[in-house]
């Protein structure tokens, strides 16, 4: 029989049988004896036993936490993504946008209350992601969002909204697409970031699609591929290089970035790692995002003389995207004309 170690605020009750370890704290209050006993969930283990045992002494017990109130942000966005007046307007894209930078703001707010959240606080989270300003600028415009949707859709007791008046970041630029050296830098670059650039520049995909792309989703010179905002999934031709290199990838899940046997890797997780290496490039590459690979695939298919109407069933990106990067494609072209032509009148005067 395991001894029993002898702690103060520590006594064992019989349930069902069975002797079990309680903490229990007691104190007077208005005249009155009260008590809190936490039943410890030990398992067997005296070890187990000792850390829940000194969580209890510090305060730190799950059992031992304020109840997070009825107004507090985790209840805000679960009442936000239950209501069906609110979702259908939504594309598939959106909500996962929408999702991931709710569960970031829940990291560390999930329990606090809505109501005390101060301007402060706001601009505090805005100016901690001026790294990545779209990042930044999403997360102002999420909390807006959600603000306005507790005062005048849960009639929650709430006064201006702090993210209200707090300017963006904004866009300056469109992305930038990627200069051929970095694309060579690749081939060295860690395997999640490879693979990810890979199927960018390969399919012309959003990242976010490209990364949750799966080996099931190739099949010899077809592949399939998922627009976000047109909540579509359509087979595309598989270029032989984008092919090749998917053929070479060990399998360790269904998807090519993946988490375990049945989940891929999500967009953040990948990302960071993309910065990482990012920054073992040097300032040059500072400038240049996920983003940028998409661009520069409508860039090289347009280079290689392809029809708007061509690029966009390869990318899937709006005309106005694809006529912008096309511009810039038909300088790089242009340029090359005229300073050839520049040369050879010098050659032959």
């Amino acid at each position: 029989m395991t001894r029993r170690p002898a702690k103060p605020r520590l006594e064992w009750k019989s349930v069902r049988g069975i002797e079990t370890p309680r903490h229990r704290i007691t104190w007077t209050e208005n005249g009155k004896r009260r008590e809190r006993v936490i039943t410890l969930d030990w398992k067997g283990d005296l070890a187990e036993l000792d850390r829940l045992y000194w969580l209890c002494e510090r305060g730190e017990h799950p059992a031992q936490k304020p109840k997070a109130p009825a107004t507090s942000w985790r209840a805000l966005v679960v009442a936000w993504r239950s209501d069906p007046r609110v979702q259908k307007h939504l594309s598939d894209g959106t909500k996962i946008s929408y999702r991931r930078t709710m569960d970031a703001l829940l990291e560390k707010n999930a329990d606090k209350d809505v109501r005390l959240t101060t301007r402060a606080h706001v601009r505090a989270i805005h100016d901690k992601l001026a790294a990545t300003p779209r990042k930044a600028d999403h997360h102002l415009q999420v909390i807006r969002l959600l603000w306005n949707y507790a005062k005048n859709k849960l009639d929650w007791p709430l006064g201006d909204n702090p993210a209200g008046g707090i300017d963006l970041y904004g866009t300056t630029r469109e992305f930038l697409p990627w200069p051929e050296w970095m694309v060579e830098k690749l081939a060295e670059a860690p395997h999640d970031v490879r693979v990810a650039c890979e199927l960018i520049l390969g399919t012309g995909q959003r990242p976010n699609a490209a990364i949750m792309m799966r080996h099931d989703d190739f099949s010899d010179e077809w592949m399939w591929v998922w627009d976000e905002k047109g909540k579509d999934r359509f087979q595309v031709y598989c270029p032989p290089r984008l092919r090749a290199f998917v053929a070479s990838l060990r399998k360790h899940g269904a998807h090519l970035l993946a988490k375990n046997l049945t989940q891929g890797k999500g967009y953040d997780s990948v990302e960071k790692a993309f910065r990482t290496w990012r920054k073992t490039l040097g300032n040059a590459a500072q400038e240049y995002t996920l983003h940028g690979l998409r661009k520069l695939a409508c860039i090289e298919l347009a280079e290689g003389g392809a029809g708007d109407a061509e690029i966009q069933a390869v990318t899937g990106q709006s005309a106005k995207t694809v006529a912008y990067y096309r511009r810039l494609a038909d300088k790089k072209k242009l340029s090359r004309s005229a300073q050839t032509k520049r040369e050879r009148n010098k050659n032959e005067t």
